[in-house]
């Protein structure tokens, strides 16, 4: 569960470190985003050689939240860390980053981010 301001690790080689949410899509009341969302951040932390610079506004997908999501089969999935990858506009879903770090949810793949899922290491 990523709500408003809430501070995320970037799961790829883009070159941001850490991701605050200002934003999330889907209506104007929406107050939470969970696996498989898209987000608006902005970069807090960025390395000095990469895609991204400090304080700039991306939009990025939630790949991994600590609150449990309930699939529909009645299993419960949760990671250690709420992680989110850095996408180039939401209609053509694609990362700006070539590499994707950690294992995923097959919710994000499930919603249309297709070259995520193939890029990443474990679907889970």
């Amino acid at each position: 569960m990523i709500q408003h301001r809430s501070i995320l690790k970037s799961a790829d080689n883009s070159g941001a470190k850490s991701l605050m949410v200002i934003h999330i899509f889907g209506g104007s009341k929406r107050k939470f985003g969970y696996l498989g969302d898209v987000i608006n951040c902005v970069v807090k932390q960025a390395s000095a050689i990469g895609a991204v610079k400090d304080g700039e506004i991306v939009k990025a997908v939630v790949v991994r939240t600590h609150k449990e999501f309930k699939r529909n089969d009645g299993s419960y999935i949760r990671f250690s860390d709420n992680a989110a990858v850095i996408i180039d506009n939401p209609k053509d879903k694609n990362p700006i980053g070539t590499r994707i770090f950690g294992p995923i949810a097959r919710e994000v793949r499930d919603k249309g981010f297709i070259k995520i899922a193939s890029m990443a290491v474990e679907v889970v």
